[in-house]
């Protein structure tokens, strides 16, 4: 299968460099575009109730962040980067959001096989709603 346009998901933990450039080799190989997208949490789906108002700065200065962060990586790879996005909310919502907006046709993402990465883990919730291609990366 040759795949058109890829995107890299990542948590810009210390694998994601890891991850992008095995993302952008396939690219390379199949001659596709690729992307990375990073979701953060959105904090006001968590909390009920009452509600700090710096939580509104604090989330805008965290997306900020990831947007810096993303940018930082996608500047380290060796591959043209189609588009850089950072998305809050629900990782497989906001996923399947940008897949219909972007025409992906391929999911990159890395899973730990520690104890916190098959409890936390959102691979599972990835692999039952993704609508297109999830190629999973072992990153231990």
């Amino acid at each position: 299968m040759s795949y058109q346009h890829i995107v890299v998901a990542v948590d810009l933990g210390d694998h994601s460099e890891y991850l992008v450039k095995r993302a952008a080799n396939l690219a390379k190989a199949v001659g596709a575009e690729l992307s990375l997208i990073h979701i953060d949490v959105n904090y006001n789906n968590i909390y009920a109730g009452l509600i700090d108002v710096n939580l509104v700065d604090n989330q805008a200065a965290v997306t900020k962040h990831s947007t810096d962060k993303l940018q930082t990586l996608a500047e380290h790879v060796d591959y043209p980067i189609a588009n850089v996005m950072v998305g809050r909310g629900d990782l497989a919502e906001e996923l399947s959001d940008a897949i219909k907006k972007q025409g992906f046709d391929l999911v990159v993402c890395g899973h730990h096989h520690d104890f916190w990465g098959k409890l936390l883990s959102n691979t599972r919730h990835l692999v039952h709603d993704m609508p297109i291609d999830l190629l999973v990366v072992p990153l231990d």
